[in-house]
C-alpha cells in the first residue's frame, strides 16, 4: 500500500509541520461546477482553465442533490459565462434567475453567494451560502465559504460555533474539519489550525484544501519551509510512492508564488504566477503580483491587461487600481491614469503612495485632463511634497522624491517665465514607479503590525451545477485585499 493511500503520508506532513501563530487571508471560494456534468476534481474545461469548483463530497453518506430544471440550467450556464469574462454584476443577474427559476437551485445560491462576496455584497452573500445549505444541508462548498467569511468579517467565535455543529451532523466531512482549520488560522491559533487539517486528512488523505489550509496557515506563521514542504506534497509529490495530490491547484501555485517572491527567487515566482492565471485566471493576487513584475521591468503594455482583469474581479483592489493608473501613465493613457489614482485616493486616504504615483503623472504627462501645464507642475509639487509628509525618508532608502519636487520647481519657474519646458531632465518620461503589491508579512514574533500574507485564492462560481451523485466541498472563497497594502519606495520613476 502506498503512503499516498493509507494517509500515512498526511501525518508525516503534520508531524513535520506543527506549528504557530496565522495571519494570512483564507481561501477563496470558487463557483460550482456546471449543471448538466459531473464534476470533475479540477472543474476545468477542455483548454485546462478551471471554470469552477469540483463540489464532490468529501465524506459517506451524501444528501440527495435536486436537479436543476432546464430554464435555471441555462441561466446558470450563462452566469458562469460571464463570470469567465469577469463580468460579475452579469454573472449576479444570472444566478439570481436561476434561483428565481428554480427554488431548490442550491449551486446556484452557492454561486451567486461567491459573486456577493466579490462585489463586496457581505450580508447578501452570507445570505445566499446559508440558503444553499438550507436546500442542500450537508453541502459542503456553501458550508466552508459561510464559516470563513463570518471569520473574515469579525465573527471567527460565531464561524467555530457554526462549523462545530455542522462537524456533530457531518462527523466524516473532511472538508468541514477543514474548513475549522481555516477559520482557527484567521484567529491566529495556529496549533489548533494544523490540528484540524490533521484530522481532515485522516479522513481524506487526498484532500487537497486541507494541505494548502496547512501552507497557509506556515505562511501566515512565518514557517516557509514548512508551507513549502507542504506545496510540494500537494504539487509535485514525492517520488513514485507519494506522487502529487493535486499538481494543478491554483491557489497552491499562487501561495508558492509568494513565498518565491519573498524569498528573491524572482524566475520562479514569475512561473508560479503564470501557472496560477493560466488555471485560474480569476485569482486578482496572482494577477497582480504578476503585473508588478511587469512593471518593474518597464513592461507597461503587458501588466495593464493583467490589472484591467483585476479590477473586473475585484473592483476594491486598491492595489490593482494603483499600479493599473501607473501602467496607464506609462502607456500615455493619461485621462485613464488620473481616473485610477483618483479612485485609490478616495478608497485609501491613508496611502503614502499614490501621492507619489499622482506626482509622475503631474509632472511628465502632456495634457493632463482639466489642468494647464502651470496647473499639473503645481499639483505634481503638491503630491510630491504630500508623499515627503506622509512617508520621510528612510536611511539607506533610494528615494528621488527631492529630486522630483527639484525638477518640477525648475519647470515651474520656466512656465511662469513664458518660456516652454524643453529640458531633457525635466521632460522625460520616467520609468514606472515600483510597482506596489502586498507587503510581507510581519514574523510571527514582532511587535511590528503584520502586514498582508498569502491572499486566499478569489472566488469562483461553482461549475455549473452537477448531477445530484455530484455532491459538494472543495470550496474556499473570496479574497480581499491584503492586509496592508506595500507601499512602494520610489527609486526609478
Amino acid at each position: 500500500m502506498t503512503l499516498a493511500r493509507s494517509g500515512s503520508f498526511a501525518l508525516a506532513v503534520l508531524a513535520f509541520a506543527s506549528g504557530c501563530a496565522s495571519n494570512q487571508p483564507p481561501p477563496a471560494a470558487a463557483p460550482a461546477p456546471p449543471p448538466a456534468e459531473e464534476a470533475a476534481p479540477s472543474a476545468a474545461t477542455g483548454n485546462g482553465v478551471q471554470s469552477g469548483i469540483s463540489d464532490r463530497p468529501t465524506g459517506e453518506g451524501a444528501s440527495q442533490r435536486p436537479t436543476l430544471n432546464a430554464s435555471a440550467q441555462q441561466a446558470y450556464n450563462a452566469g458562469m459565462n460571464a463570470f469567465k469574462t469577469g463580468d460579475l454584476a452579469g454573472a449576479r443577474t444570472q444566478f439570481t434567475r436561476a434561483t428565481q427559476a428554480d427554488s431548490k437551485a442550491y449551486q446556484a445560491y452557492y454561486s451567486l453567494g461567491v459573486v456577493q462576496e466579490r462585489l463586496n455584497e457581505i450580508s447578501n452573500a452570507l445570505s445566499s451560502y446559508r440558503q444553499a445549505t438550507v436546500i442542500v444541508p450537508d453541502y459542503e462548498p456553501a458550508i466552508f465559504a459561510y464559516a470563513v467569511l463570518l471569520a473574515r468579517s469579525g465573527k471567527a467565535d460565531q464561524a467555530v460555533d457554526y462549523l462545530n455543529g455542522r462537524a456533530t451532523a457531518m462527523p466524516k466531512s473532511a472538508a468541514v474539519s477543514a474548513a475549522l482549520g481555516e477559520v482557527k488560522s484567521i484567529q491566529g491559533d495556529s496549533a489548533s489550525a494544523q490540528r484540524y487539517a490533521q484530522e481532515a486528512l485522516k479522513k481524506n488523505p487526498d484532500y487537497a484544501p486541507a494541505m494548502i489550509a496547512l501552507a497557509r496557515d506556515h505562511y501566515r506563521a512565518r514557517r516557509l519551509d514548512l508551507a513549502l514542504y507542504t506545496l510540494r506534497a500537494i504539487l509535485d509529490g514525492y517520488g513514485p510512492e507519494n506522487p502529487p495530490r493535486d499538481k494543478n491547484n491554483a491557489e497552491a501555485r499562487l501561495l508558492r508564488g509568494l513565498i518565491l517572491k519573498e524569498q528573491g527567487n524572482r524566475p520562479a515566482a514569475i512561473d508560479e504566477f503564470q501557472k496560477a492565471l493560466q488555471l485560474r485566471p480569476d485569482l486578482v493576487e496572482a494577477r497582480v503580483q504578476l503585473a508588478a513584475y511587469m512593471l518593474e521591468s518597464g513592461n507597461a503594455t503587458d501588466a495593464a491587461p493583467l490589472l484591467e482583469g483585476a479590477v473586473r474581479y475585484d473592483n476594491n483592489n486598491v492595489l490593482a487600481h494603483l499600479n493599473l493608473g501607473d501602467a496607464y501613465r506609462l502607456l500615455g493613457k493619461t485621462g485613464e491614469a488620473k481616473r485610477e489614482l483618483e479612485w485609490v485616493q478616495k478608497a485609501d486616504a491613508q496611502l503614502a503612495q499614490v501621492h507619489y504615483d499622482l506626482g509622475l503623472l503631474y509632472l511628465f504627462s502632456d495634457n493632463v485632463p482639466g489642468s494647464t501645464p502651470s496647473q499639473a507642475t503645481d499639483t505634481a509639487i503638491s503630491e510630491l511634497e504630500q508623499y515627503k509628509k506622509m512617508r520621510p525618508r528612510q536611511a539607506g532608502s533610494n528615494d528621488d522624491t527631492d529630486e522630483l519636487i527639484t525638477r518640477a520647481k525648475a519647470k515651474k519657474a520656466m512656465l511662469d517665465a513664458g518660456g516652454s519646458d524643453t529640458s531633457g531632465d525635466a521632460a522625460a518620461t520616467p520609468a514606472a514607479a515600483k510597482p506596489a503589491t502586498g507587503a510581507k508579512p510581519a514574523a510571527a514574533t514582532s511587535s511590528a503590525p503584520a502586514a498582508s500574507s498569502a491572499p486566499a485564492a478569489s472566488a469562483a462560481p461553482a461549475a455549473a451545477p452537477a448531477k445530484p451523485a455530484a455532491g459538494g466541498a472543495s470550496a474556499a472563497f473570496p479574497d480581499e485585499p491584503p492586509a496592508a497594502a506595500a507601499k512602494k519606495t520610489p527609486g526609478k520613476k
